[in-house]
């Protein structure tokens, strides 16, 4: 499978995960003086949930609600919907996403996986315009095949990302964060990452 057949999939989902970053990074708290002697509050911390996507077929922990948005996309196998699922904290400059579509039946049977994620992967750096930092071949928590990449793009965002093709679909937990905030927030990436939990349908 080339990448001019899978662009028209994934696109989207990079280009909206992408610019919700944009606007983590922009969206600066006002700084007001504090008086010398007023005690400093620390911000407060997302209460994370298990989400359970909507039909069932995947689980991850996330700090708040998550927004969803559904996407069309025309291809040559006809309309694909590309689902997306969105939390950012509030004071932190990062977003938590997880994204996927379906290939029709058909294909989805016959296609390699790491064709779909190698795929995937240039897509995701190509649309982003971003350089990779490291890549690393994974597994889900039952046996489907994925890959971990990292890429940080002009801006300086950073963004961690573990693809998995299961069942006909393609999988793409993702968080972004500001050089700023990369460090502090690595634990609580990672953790993150490895909640999510592909579930198989029966």
């Amino acid at each position: 499978m080339t990448i001019k057949l899978l662009l028209p999939l994934l696109a989207a989902t990079l280009v909206c995960s992408s610019s919700l970053l944009v606007e983590a990074a922009q969206a600066k708290p006002k700084v007001t003086p504090t008086p010398a002697k007023a005690k400093v509050t620390q911000p407060v911390q997302p209460k994370w949930q298990l989400f359970t996507g909507p039909d069932g077929r995947f689980s991850v922990l996330m700090p708040g609600i998550p927004q969803r948005n559904t996407q069309t996309q025309k291809t040559y196998m006809g309309e694909i919907n590309v689902e997306l699922f969105i939390t950012q904290p509030p004071k932190q400059e990062v977003a938590y996403v997880v994204a996927y579509n379906d290939f029709p039946y058909s294909y989805g049977q016959m296609a390699n996986p790491q064709t779909v994620l190698n795929n995937a992967r240039d897509i995701a750096l190509k649309t982003t315009k971003s350089n990779l930092i490291r890549q690393r071949d994974i597994r889900s928590t039952n046996g489907h095949p994925g890959k971990e990449i990292e890429y940080v793009d002009a801006g300086g965002k950073f963004t961690k990302n573990r693809m998995y093709f299961a069942q006909g679909r393609l999988y793409q937990v993702m968080a972004v964060t500001t050089r700023k905030q990369r460090q502090s927030l690595a634990k609580t990436i990672n953790g993150y990452l490895n909640s999510f939990n592909v579930v198989l349908k029966a």
